[in-house]
């Protein structure tokens, strides 16, 4: 807040420490923060419902939106690494994980003990990459990091899967390790998603990501910036910070799955509990209600079936705004070799095909908003609907990618053609 760091609150572990993200916790915020931030629930905030108060937060897991800051995934595998222990370790490591791996996390919220032991790693600027030296090393990057004494830890815990690191292009053109590069000298922040394995439909997912994005932006959804595939390095502009003259503005974060606090991973939450979530905390629930029903309707109808409760994430400013983040993480995930379910669903859904008129209710009901202006606005949706296809060739999508969708998006511009509005 304010260009600065301040100690917010403090968390105890009171439970079991093997139970992981299950165990106990005892949260507060502290005396002076609560004096200059009383009654905020926006940037200043853990959580828009953990506003700063003076109130202690005694829980039976830990706090939600501190589940957001636990490196997951690839980010997890690496840090486990470097505190030599096994690969697959499991819950009994998620508090040590925390106390290293969430000191330089995305949002405006760090762990203070974790940066104290990225710090005492890290040495200072050592030298910066090109973006085509990034893209070259994409298979082996974290390796040709060590090779030049750079401490990786404080910039790769990023949730999920692939491969992610957070560089940060300086005022002199180069990349360099987020956590290690001074505020002062940046200039743009990156998530940068490097390809894996060898399967030609995961190189499929990667390629076609940038290209889905621009298609999103086509059906009116919130982007934030173009995506930039160099090789097999996707770099991703991150939403989650604003430089202004010499300062950076962290943003704050916080997923959908905080929101309806479910600290946990693989958990199932509906779309109505998400609507239901959006209709208490942000400050327009109509907008985002229908920028949420509107995303949903993409992921089925082009085929991202990878929308769990943490690919949704809400932006909370230090002006008070509480609103939906801009799209991320949307691809063809229906081409993994793995299959990945879609998890977030109606509670009226027909196993993933939802009427999509009785979703607009469903999520209106939820969030106690007028269903008549969302059914409107989301039937804009119609005109551009009818020429996806079209843009996703002149994109350079493929038709092996794009046939097997024809039935859904015919479905999807059916059901909108014939809303009541």
């Amino acid at each position: 807040m304010d260009g600065a760091w301040r100690d917010a609150a403090a968390l105890e572990l009171t439970g079991d420490v093997t139970l992981g993200v299950q165990a106990s916790t005892y949260l507060a915020y502290l005396p002076d923060y609560i004096i200059k931030f009383l009654n905020r629930k926006d940037a200043a905030a853990l959580s828009a419902l953990i506003p700063v108060d003076l109130a202690a937060h005694a829980s039976n897991t830990w706090p939600a939106p501190l589940v957001d800051l636990l490196p997951q995934g690839y980010g997890r595998e690496e840090l486990l690494k470097q505190l030599e222990r096994p690969e697959h370790a499991g819950p009994a490591a998620d508090w040590e994980l925390l106390c290293a791996g969430a000191g330089n996390p995305i949002g405006n919220a760090r762990v203070k003990e974790a940066h104290e032991w990225i710090m005492k790693r890290s040495g200072g600027i050592t030298r910066g990459f090109t973006f085509d030296e990034v893209a070259h090393r994409a298979g082996d990057f974290n390796e040709y990091l060590a090779q030049h004494g750079l401490f990786l830890a404080g910039s790769s815990g990023v949730q999920g899967e692939w491969p992610k690191i957070l560089l940060t292009q300086a005022k002199d053109g180069l990349l360099y390790l987020d956590h290690m590069l001074p505020d002062e000298e940046a200039a743009m922040h990156y998530i940068v998603k490097f390809g894996k394995g060898t399967s030609p439909r995961l190189d499929a997912i990667l390629r076609l990501e940038a290209p889905y994005m621009k298609l999103a932006k086509h059906l009116g959804l919130a982007v934030h910036a173009d995506l930039h595939l160099r090789e097999r390095a996707l770099f991703i502009p991150r939403f989650d910070r604003e430089v202004r003259d010499d300062a950076v503005l962290r943003l704050a974060q916080e997923s959908a799955a905080s929101l309806c606090r479910r600290a946990g991973f693989g958990i199932r939450v509906s779309n109505n509990r998400v609507c239901e979530a959006i209709g208490q905390v942000c400050t327009d629930p109509a907008r985002e209600i229908i920028e949420f029903v509107k995303r949903d309707i993409a992921n089925v109808a082009l085929g991202n079936t990878d929308n769990h409760s943490r690919n949704t994430a809400f932006v909370r400013r230090p002006d008070g705004f509480i609103g939906m983040t801009p799209l991320f993480d949307f691809a063809p995930m229906w081409l993994h070799p793995d299959g990945i379910a879609r998890i977030g669903r109606w509670d009226d859904d027909d196993h993933g095909s939802p009427n999509w008129a009785s979703a607009i209710k469903q999520a209106c009901l939820a969030a106690e908003i007028d269903a008549i202006h969302v059914t409107r606005a989301v039937k804009q949706m119609v005109v551009p609907m009818r020429t996806v296809f079209q843009v996703a060739r002149e994109l350079e999508i493929e038709d092996e990618f794009l046939v097997p969708l024809q039935l859904k998006v015919k479905n999807v511009l059916d059901q909108l053609e014939a809303l009541d509005g």
